[in-house]
């Protein structure tokens, strides 16, 4: 009889001990001088960039940057420094604020 009730104890504890961890993430939306708007995630390991813009989700990749971040896919490219943030999108770059 003990035997039975070891066997649940013993699949509750591989699902704690295997349970993900979960991310620390950020929400910022952001108006742009073009009229743009977009929302933007970053996890806190921050290599991709979750984006909802013109009713779409996109992801971007973290690529190497001088400074600040830098994520891109495709012909859409998010820059992040202290200075400012700067979405480019089919080559046409416009400057974006946190609100």
């Amino acid at each position: 009889m003990r035997g039975r009730h070891f066997i649940p104890w013993l699949g509750a504890a591989a699902l704690v001990i295997s349970a993900p961890r979960v991310f620390a993430q950020t929400f910022l939306t952001y108006h742009c001088r073009d009229g743009s708007e977009f929302v933007v995630a970053l996890l806190e390991d921050k290599r991709f960039a979750y984006l909802q813009l013109d009713g779409k989700a996109v992801s971007l990749r973290r690529g190497l940057s001088l400074s600040g971040s830098r994520y891109t896919r495709g012909d859409i490219t998010l820059r992040m420094t202290e200075t400012g943030t700067t979405l480019k999108r089919r080559n046409r770059s416009t400057e974006c604020t946190a609100t």
